[in-house]
C-alpha cells in the first residue's frame, strides 16, 4: 500500500508542532502521495510548522487564524491560485481557557462558553464550506473528536460539549454534502501526549488509566490516527460518511475499569 492517495491535495489546520496529531496525519498522508497545505496560528508557531512542512515539500504554509476571516480568505485563495482544487480537509482544532480544564463543568463562564463551541466546532463548519467549491470531484473532510463527547470524563468539562456539538456537526454536514460526493467524517482517538491534551486537568492519569485498561494495552500513536486518515480520504474510504471512528485501544467498549483495577 503505497502512493494510494497521490495527486491528491489537501488543507490540514490545526498543527502546532511536532507532537500534534494533526502533524501525524499530515506525515501519514505525505508518505502516501499528498500535497499537503499547512497553516500555522501565529509567528511564535511559525518557527515549528514552517520547517515541518518544508520536511514533506509542502508548497502553502501560510499563516491564518480559524476565528480571523481575513487570514482564512488568504490561505484559500492561495490554494486555489497554486492548485485550483481540493481533496480533502483535516480540522484539528480546539480550543478552551486552560483554568476552565479543571474542577466543575458547572462553573463554566459564558464567555469561554461561547469561545470554546465557536474555535471548536463553528470553525469546522466554516472551514468545509470554503472548501466545497474547490472539491469539484468530490472529497473528505474530517475532524478530531474524543469520548468526552459521550461520556462524562474529568476536567473535560466545557470541551465534552464542544466535541459533542462537532460529532453532531459531522452528521449535519455529511447529509448536506453528501449528494456532492463530499464526505464528512470524525476521528476520536484515546489520550495522546500532545500540547494541547497537556492543558486538561489530571492529564497524565487520564493516559496511564486508558493504556492499562484498553482491550489492546495502548492508547493509539500518531501512526495509528494517520493511518485511520489515509483510509477516509483514500478511495477505500468512498462509502463512509457520517461516523466517528474511534481509534483508542478499544476503551469505548468497556462499562467499568478491568478486573485488577476493580
Amino acid at each position: 500500500m503505497t502512493h494510494l492517495l497521490q495527486e491528491k491535495k489537501g488543507l490540514i489546520i490545526g498543527v502546532a508542532n511536532e507532537r500534534s496529531i494533526a502533524w501525524g496525519i499530515a506525515r501519514e498522508l505525505s508518505n502516501q502521495g499528498a500535497e499537503i497545505a499547512l497553516n500555522y496560528q501565529n509567528e511564535g508557531l511559525a518557527k515549528r510548522v514552517i520547517p515541518l512542512g518544508e520536511s514533506i515539500n509542502s508548497k502553502i504554509i501560510m499563516q491564518a487564524d480559524a476565528t480571523d476571516t481575513d487570514s482564512l480568505d488568504k490561505l484559500f485563495a492561495q490554494i486555489n491560485e497554486t492548485w485550483g482544487q481540493l481533496d480533502f480537509l483535516v480540522h484539528a482544532i480546539a480550543f478552551s481557557d486552560k483554568s476552565e480544564l479543571t474542577g466543575k463543568f458547572i462553573n463554566t463562564s459564558q464567555e469561554n462558553f461561547l469561545l470554546s463551541l465557536n474555535v471548536s466546532c463553528y470553525s469546522f463548519i466554516d472551514l468545509a464550506r470554503r472548501s466545497v467549491p474547490l472539491m469539484k470531484k468530490g472529497g473528505s473532510i474530517m475532524t478530531l473528536t474524543y469520548m468526552g463527547a459521550n461520556r462524562v470524563t474529568p476536567n473535560y468539562n466545557v470541551m465534552g460539549v464542544a466535541k459533542a456539538a462537532l460529532e453532531s456537526t459531522v452528521r449535519y454536514l455529511a447529509n448536506d454534502l453528501g449528494p456532492l460526493n463530499i464526505r464528512v467524517n470524525a476521528i476520536s482517538p484515546g489520550p495522546m501526549k500532545t500540547l494541547a491534551g497537556a492543558a486538561i486537568g489530571s492529564a497524565r492519569k487520564t493516559y496511564r488509566h486508558t493504556e492499562a485498561n484498553a482491550p489492546l494495552g495502548m492508547n493509539p500513536t500518531q501512526e495509528h490516527v494517520g493511518g485511520t486518515a489515509v483510509y477516509l480520504v483514500s478511495d477505500y474510504g468512498a462509502s463512509t460518511t457520517g461516523e466517528v471512528i474511534r481509534v483508542d485501544g478499544g476503551f469505548h467498549v468497556l462499562g467499568m475499569p478491568q478486573l485488577n483495577f476493580l
